[in-house]
């Protein structure tokens, strides 16, 4: 368990913790510690707290001393030699024609260093200046590139509201913001507008984002369909902080907008605005249910129902025993080739001028050589007469002599 107070020694700078070392300190005092950068003298910005062992991240640096007025009164010359050691930088930077404009300078508690703060487009060699500027302050020189927003914080001034900016008086940390959080609030996309003094977008564009995020989720888009009290109508606004909508409802001939809140609206589809068609009888037409594949297709070998007529294939219409087997084509029948031996197309009955007739082939009838292919007469000749030495026509091999039969 230690006693932990937050300190501050910049203005609107983080505020760091630091263990107060069993002395009694309390909001606005000035004490005297030690930081990365040296001996600095801070201010504390509230009182004592008790913060468990399990609940600090890291070992806390602990106060040295409240700071007295000596250390007070070498605290006001510090500033005082500030401003004359940025009026001879800023000499030295235009002697050298060096393309970085200085914002502001820092002097450490015990003189030990000098920090200088500049802007720059791009990297600058400011080497010739580190030592220049050490020559003439006999200290350790130390120079940091910062952005827009870090000079304006330094800087101050007043916003586009009239007011100090944020950053200068209680902003300590810069938070990202986007052009999308511009859109989400209906503001307008003018740069000059949504700018700051540092020509970012503003701060303050995060403040509400969060609240527009969540009550737009609760809201309908424009453009969809809401019904309201009077009737529906299409959405042509919505307004996130008071949380009302405009509708555009049909009056008479004409339309008109009138303002809902949301509470007092209801959303709806495409579905219940439109009227289900009427048939013949002006009853309301009902959709026909369909059934899953396995239930609307009718079983192999159904009997058709009444006033329904079976589908027959063109060309084979034979059921039962008449039927010729599967995959084989009707006894004494040919396929039509496609092209014939010259590779021309065959022309139909339409192409010669001739009317197409359609004619249903003669259904075969029942016999014992039923569903059997066609028999047809061998060649005369055998074409591997190896083959089969049994046929003797055709066969191009001298006949052996016979031998003669044992008595």
């Amino acid at each position: 368990m230690a006693m932990v107070v937050k300190v501050r020694f910049r203005r609107a700078s983080k505020l760091y913790d630091f263990d107060a070392n069993g002395l009694e300190v309390s909001a606005g005092s000035y004490i005297v510690t030690e930081t990365i950068r040296g001996m600095e003298i801070g201010e504390c910005m509230g009182d004592l707290r008790e913060v468990g062992d399990d609940q600090m991240i890291a070992p806390l640096k602990p106060i040295l001393r409240i700071a007295t007025e000596e250390d007070l009164k070498l605290q006001r010359e510090n500033e005082e030699r500030e401003k004359q050691a940025l009026l001879t930088a800023e000499q030295k930077v235009q002697d050298l024609k060096l393309d970085m404009k200085l914002v502001d300078v820092e002097f450490a508690f015990d003189r030990s260093k000098i920090t200088f703060y500049f802007t720059a487009d791009g990297r600058v060699d400011f080497r010739i200046l580190v030592k220049s500027l050490a020559s003439v302050f006999k200290t350790r020189i130390e120079l940091r590139q910062i952005g827009v927003r870090d000079e304006a914080k330094m800087l101050g001034g007043l916003g586009p509201c009239g007011r100090p900016i944020c950053c200068r008086q209680f902003l300590a940390d810069f938070q990202p913001v986007s052009i999308k959080m511009a859109k989400e609030q209906n503001l307008s996309l003018n740069p000059t507008k949504i700018s700051g003094i540092c020509d970012r977008l503003m701060c303050c564009l995060k403040y509400e984002q969060e609240h527009y995020e969540n009550t737009r989720k609760k809201m309908p888009k424009i453009g969809r369909e809401l019904m309201t009290p009077d009737g529906i109508g299409v959405i042509t606004a919505i307004n996130v902080l008071s949380e009302t909508v405009t509708v555009r409802l049909p009056v008479g001939d004409s339309f008109e907008n009138r303002v809902y809140a949301i509470d007092d609206c209801q959303r709806t589809d495409g579905s219940r605005t439109q009227p289900p068609k009427a048939n013949k009888d002006g009853e309301p037409e009902e959709k026909a249910e369909v059934l899953p594949a396995e239930e609307n297709e009718p079983e192999t070998g159904a009997e058709p129902q009444d006033g329904e007529m079976p589908e027959v294939e063109p060309e084979t219409a034979e059921t039962g025993e008449n039927a010729p087997e599967a995959g084989k084509g009707e006894p004494g029948r040919k396929r039509k080739r496609k092209h014939n031996r010259r590779g021309q197309r065959p022309k139909g009955p339409a192409e010669n001028g001739e009317a197409a007739q359609a004619v249903a082939p003669a259904a075969p009838g029942p016999g014992p050589d039923k569903g059997k292919r066609p028999y047809h007469k061998p060649r005369q000749g055998n074409r591997n007469p190896n083959r089969d030495p049994q046929k003797k026509q055709g066969d191009a091999r001298p006949a052996e002599p016979a031998k003669a039969e044992k008595a």
